[in-house]
């Protein structure tokens, strides 16, 4: 079963609209974790849709355009690191995908939640669990994209803030060379302090004193 007839069977089942909704961004060590939620047109197909984690940084950016452009609708949602850190990045992450669907301007039935975890603002009815759902789902494979491709842009957007933390490369994961780079300088205002902190306990290579000192830049 193809993507596109993952969800056209669940249209079929719940006899209404479908939503795909997936994030961005759960890993890292700087950045906010992002979610899109995508409705696709399922009659007009767009050829390569798959799990972002699939494809090359070009092909989603082209992607991104047949998407946000033949969707019938799409928005996104953003945890703050300063909320990822409050409230763990598990709920963090739930937090952004409600926020997602809470601006959706569209009249849906059911929302396709990647991941095991519903969304604790949608009620159960409307909302399916579908692990692995970016490999299974043509709506969470295209919010995938959206989200991944949104927050890298933002992360560029913060090179430009934090230079000296080089994320337009790194994307705020934990490379070698950005926990380098945290050491050098400390942690700037989109570090995840509590990843930070968390990661230099448990190895010696990663945020040596005095990198949890937070710096301005």
């Amino acid at each position: 079963m193809d993507l596109y007839q993952y969800d056209n069977a669940v249209v079929l089942e719940c006899r209404g609209a479908v939503v795909g909704v997936d994030e961005a961004g759960r890993g890292p060590l700087a950045g906010p974790v992002v979610a899109a939620a995508v409705q696709l047109d399922l009659d007009g197909l767009i050829d390569g849709i798959d799990d972002s984690k699939k494809l090359s940084a070009r092909r989603r950016e082209a992607l991104y355009g047949e998407i946000t452009s033949r969707a019938v609708c799409w928005s996104i949602g953003v945890a703050t690191p300063e909320e990822i850190d409050r409230y763990n990045i598990l709920q963090a992450t739930l937090l952004a995908m409600g926020r997602a669907l809470d601006t959706l301007q569209s009249n849906w039935d059911v929302a396709l939640i990647d991941g095991n975890q519903p969304v604790f603002s949608v009620p159960a009815v409307r909302q399916r669990c579908v692990v692995d759902g970016d490999a299974r789902s043509a709506s969470i494979a295209a919010a995938s994209i959206v989200a991944k491709v949104t927050r890298d842009r933002m992360m560029g957007e913060y090179h430009c803030r934090f230079p000296q933390y080089d994320f337009a490369r790194h994307k705020g994961y934990a490379t070698a060379a950005h926990r380098r780079l945290i050491v050098q300088h400390g942690l700037c205002p989109i570090h995840r302090r509590s990843f930070c902190e968390r990661l230099a306990a448990q190895t010696a290579l990663a945020l040596e004193t005095p990198s949890l000192k937070e710096t301005a830049s």
